[in-house]
């Protein structure tokens, strides 16, 4: 059996676990502890004595300590009621239009985007928070609830990105090159939706009402409320790119930053300081139980010579390159049906990024290739959360909108799908679009 072929068998055996419901970092580690013992002749030391340093040589990884600090920052900023002042200070200036709420949700989103790193923190916090408002104001079911569960998928969109950082640590690339590079296809992620609200609502007028106009002197008030927050996310991602802070250093300020203003507040208190914690915990748990079973898995894969072998394949086909680009984007989102957004990234880059940067894109350089691709492949994770069948943004938001039917759900996000697709095609043809703030800053 050559190594490809066993390298789809690991694959499918992961899969299979993974309709089992087996958890992903379980079902990982499993398939790719299997692969390992058969590679090495079934020699249990062998395996033994790798796990022996797997552990170590991954959580000692000074990089991965942005990831807790970002989660906290998160946390401190749902449990603080930051998401509260984003979503008024949102809809007091634009929540007088016609789906004009629903663009204020989806602006919100963006701007917890900013400070959290999660898309279904994003989506849960600012569903509970914009949810009441939209159906106040009569909005359809499935536009409000589409609307913020797209919304949400800003969360790894906007900088700061949990995904983005594991990204960056497998491919030894800049985080902070990368959180620049995603804020310009991020702001056009956003707008693009709220484009969408407001198609929906020119065809359907009764999908979306107009909410009340806000005095000037209210929404003064409101910039006011939310300067703060805005002040964080510039502070952290100019303080990486610049130079005076390295990430780990950015996200301390950050999470310090988010939890000063939670305090000051005054929505902060034992019980959701101690769920802040907590929450942060969980969440960090999982991540790293994820980076386990993925680097397990990587672990097989490599000694089976499967990504080397691809990736020479994909060299010597004579395929064009946007080809092979399109046909790795469709991977992503066929794998979005069964597999988180932070799964995927780990499991496939190690095998399609050797081909990514053996071949030749515009002619452009490596460093830029690299950055591309890596917001390419986080805007097609993205779409994994709110496409059926899986689609977790759905169910988060769904579960909050009790009288909403699920399919309701589904059918109010196919028009912000396609949203996505344009954009994808967008940035597809049009590299600049991400790499445009790194090259003017950079230089």
């Amino acid at each position: 059996m050559s190594g490809t072929q066993l390298g789809f068998l690991i694959f499918g055996v992961l899969l299979t676990m993974l309709v089992l419901r087996v958890p992903i970092g379980v079902a990982m580690f499993i398939a790719g502890g299997g692969g390992y013992l058969y590679l090495t002749g079934g020699q249990t030391a062998v395996l033994l004595n790798s796990l022996k340093n797997l552990a170590y040589a991954r959580l000692s990884n000074y990089d991965l300590v942005v990831i807790p600090l970002f989660l906290l920052m998160g946390q401190f900023a749902t449990h603080g009621g930051l998401s509260r002042s984003l979503f008024r200070f949102v809809s007091a200036f634009i929540g007088h239009r016609k789906g004009g709420i629903a663009m204020a949700a989806i602006g919100a989103c963006a701007g917890f985007g900013a400070i959290c790193g999660s898309s279904l923190a994003t989506a849960a916090t600012m569903g509970q928070v914009a949810l009441p408002e939209l159906r106040r104001y009569g909005y359809s079911g499935s536009l409000a609830t589409g609307a913020l569960a797209a919304g949400g998928t800003l969360g790894i969109m906007i900088p700061p990105s949990v995904p983005l950082v594991i990204y960056a640590i497998l491919t030894q690339e800049s985080i902070g090159k990368l959180f620049m590079a995603a804020v310009l296809p991020g702001i056009i992620a956003m707008l693009g939706y709220m484009a969408v609200v407001q198609i929906v609502v020119t065809l359907d007028p009764k999908a979306g009402p107009a909410g009340p106009r806000v005095p000037w002197s209210q929404r003064l008030r409101c910039l006011v409320e939310v300067l703060p927050v805005l002040l964080v996310f510039v502070v952290v991602i100019v303080g990486i790119y610049g130079g005076w802070a390295n990430p780990t250093e950015a996200a301390s300020i950050g999470a310090a930053s988010c939890g000063i203003l939670a305090l000051l507040s005054g929505n902060m208190g034992m019980e959701e300081i101690r769920k802040t914690l907590l929450g942060t915990a969980m969440a960090t748990a999982m991540i790293f139980l994820v980076l386990l079973g993925a680097d397990m898995m990587n672990s097989a894969l490599a000694i089976s010579q499967m990504p080397v072998e691809l990736a020479e394949w994909v060299k010597n086909s004579g395929m064009s390159p946007l080809l092979v680009m399109a046909m790795i984007l469709v991977i992503y989102i066929v794998l979005g049906c069964v597999m988180d957004s932070l799964a995927m990234i780990l499991l496939t880059i190690p095998i399609f990024y050797p081909m990514i940067m053996g071949l030749d894109f515009f002619g452009m350089a490596q460093v830029d290739k690299s950055i591309w691709f890596g917001i390419l492949a986080l805007m097609v994770v993205e779409i994994g959360l709110v496409h059926p069948p899986v689609g977790m943004n759905v169910y988060v938001i769904n579960r909050l909108a009790v009288d909403v039917p699920l399919m309701e759900t589904f059918k109010g996000v196919i028009p912000f799908l396609i949203s996505d697709f344009m954009r994808i095609t967008l940035l597809v043809f049009f590299p600049i679009i991400s790499l445009y703030l790194v090259h003017t800053f950079g230089a």
